[in-house]
């Protein structure tokens, strides 16, 4: 349950509905997600977060927006966030992930996080060759 009041398109003040504007225009898609609409609560924290998004996630880069999406999918398992993990899983497969690669990708995700725990919890020192200061 939601912490706070989703903000409706009948609701939105005209701050609120220029970022739904944008979104829906970025995206080329007329969906506004309950993210967003959460952080509509505050316009001037939807503004921020919104442009961060958007030069971060759907400006182009060196890095493909799948490969983008399929990172995104992997820092949000790793910090426990379902809404994230589910969000990013629709928007790779819509960028083309498949079963195989999500499936890989998982297989990486649980290997790293068995793997950063072990070098954790054995304090394993950082060896030279790998130290770029």
């Amino acid at each position: 349950m939601a912490t706070v009041t989703l903000v409706s398109d009948a609701d939105a003040s005209p701050r609120v509905a220029a970022v739904f504007a944008d979104i829906r225009q970025t995206r080329n898609s007329d969906f506004i997600n309950n993210f967003w609409r959460a952080l509509a609560v505050d316009p001037q924290g939807l503004e921020r977060t919104w442009a961060e998004v958007k030069a971060v996630m759907a400006t182009p880069g060196s890095i493909d927006p799948l490969t983008r999406e399929m990172i995104y999918i992997a820092v949000s398992v790793a910090n426990g966030c379902s809404y994230c993990v589910h969000s990013h899983t629709a928007a790779a497969r819509a960028k083309g992930m498949t079963f195989e690669q999500h499936g890989e990708l998982l297989a990486i995700v649980g290997l790293a996080g068995k793997t950063n725990h072990l070098a954790t919890a054995l304090q394993v020192p950082v060896d030279p060759a790998f130290d770029l200061s």
